[in-house]
């Protein structure tokens, strides 16, 4: 057996070791490994949730990549009409990665209600799009159904609806300008509304209401198969600079792309900072836990200093000896790593489940609770980067053992 490691064994055992001086102390650096351990993962798991979710609501309503005529100049009107008989559309096969493609066509208008008016984006969809995104944000009503007849059917958001003082099963009037001749008549278009969103982006929710893409066909004079744009979406948003060169390369020469990073620049640098402040959280938490552990070792040795000489006086090594007391503190901080993992992942389980926290101004974040994810790979990196960074940490103050003279030591009370 390995001499050091029955020594730990013993040393841990012992009786005397839970009622010593050091006991209190012990405790104490096991707690702060452990409350160290919760930050840690709820900085993670808070600064991963809430990339994802805001991720996910931009990705709802533009699609990772955006494909479009190159007269369009990346606008969100779709002014010059794109065929759909391209070679990636229905099913985008010649790259890996993309789960779905969907065409749309938007345009721009005016809904009139009975005491005032408010500018839109008509976002035009069809038989192919993906409304599964968008069951999360459903509040009231139900989603439309394109997928027979046109019909007059329209989802709008409840930031919209509450302006212009409408409700599940209200009729109103949109009125869209001719792009060729603004100066005629505008086109007339009565829409029931059939359900009420809400994505808690306000940038979204106060600009798109979805209709039946026919409508802007026909208001547009484009023909059955033309479409404004096509969205793609991928199954990982960590690929879709490559996915985006990859697909730009796939297209005609005539079509041009872009995702929605660039496309939303602002929103995506913003959250990028999330990362900064998780790295400082996690920078801090691991010298508060390892200063705990180098006092608790300091204590442990001042302890043990009669122990020392004696190891010492039989011929153990001043190696040998600091690895008892580093195998020791091994023991305590993966005691505070299972109790910090075991509360702060049963923690983050409840908020998953229950989202009890939830932001003081969700306006401000974009959504209402604190969304929270966490991998088991994160897990066990941090765990072992803790192990790893608090025993480089005390290294340097397990040296003192070599200064501890066997004479001394053995006389030491």
């Amino acid at each position: 057996m390995n001499l050091e490691f029955f020594i730990t064994k013993r040393l841990i055992k012992g009786k005397e070791n839970k009622s010593s001086i050091s006991a209190p102390i012990i405790k104490i650096a096991i707690a702060a490994i452990a409350m160290s351990v919760i930050m840690m993962l709820f900085a993670i798991a808070t600064g991963e949730g809430l990339k994802e979710k805001v991720r996910e609501k931009v990705a709802a309503f533009n699609g990772h990549i955006q494909i479009f005529n190159y007269d369009n100049n990346t606008s969100d009107v779709s002014v010059v009409p794109v065929s759909l008989e391209q070679e990636f559309y229905p099913e985008f096969t010649s790259i890996d990665g993309v789960t779905h493609i969907q065409a749309i066509a938007n345009k721009g208008g005016i809904i009139i209600a009975d005491e005032t008016f408010e500018g839109v984006i008509a976002k035009g969809v069809g038989k192919d799009y993906n409304w599964d995104v968008f069951k999360e944000y459903l509040i009231e009503g139900r989603l439309p159904n394109y997928n027979d007849k046109l019909n007059e059917e329209v989802l709008i958001s409840s930031l919209i609806a509450n302006r212009l003082q409408l409700k599940v099963g209200d009729t109103f009037s949109t009125f869209f300008l001719k792009d060729n001749n603004p100066s005629q008549t505008p086109n007339r278009r009565n829409f029931t509304i059939v359900g009420l969103y809400n994505s808690g982006f306000e940038e979204f929710d106060g600009t798109y209401i979805f209709v039946d893409i026919r409508h802007i066909q026909r208001i547009n004079k484009w023909k059955e198969n033309e479409v404004g744009s096509f969205e793609v979406f991928l199954e990982s948003f960590d690929a879709i600079d490559k996915k985006s060169e990859e697909v730009y390369g796939a297209t005609l020469s005539t079509l041009d792309s872009t995702n929605i990073k660039k496309k939303y620049g602002s929103i995506f640098e913003w959250i990028g900072l999330f990362d900064f402040n998780v790295t400082l959280i996690i920078g801090i938490m691991i010298i508060v836990g390892g200063i705990n552990m180098i006092t608790a070792l300091l204590v442990l040795i001042l302890e043990r200093t009669q122990m020392i000489g004696i190891l010492k006086a039989l011929g153990a090594a001043n190696w040998s000896v600091r690895k008892v007391f580093l195998y020791n503190a091994v023991y305590l901080i993966a005691i505070g790593l299972f109790w910090g993992n075991l509360i702060g992942l049963g923690l983050l389980w409840m908020q998953s489940k229950f989202k009890f926290l939830k932001f003081a101004d969700p306006k401000e974040y974009y959504i209402e609770y604190i969304p929270v994810h966490i991998d088991l790979i994160t897990i066990v990196a941090l765990n072992t980067g803790v192990m790893v960074l608090c025993l480089l940490m005390l290294l340097v103050p397990s040296y003192i053992i070599t200064k501890i003279s066997p004479v001394k030591s053995i006389k030491f009370e």
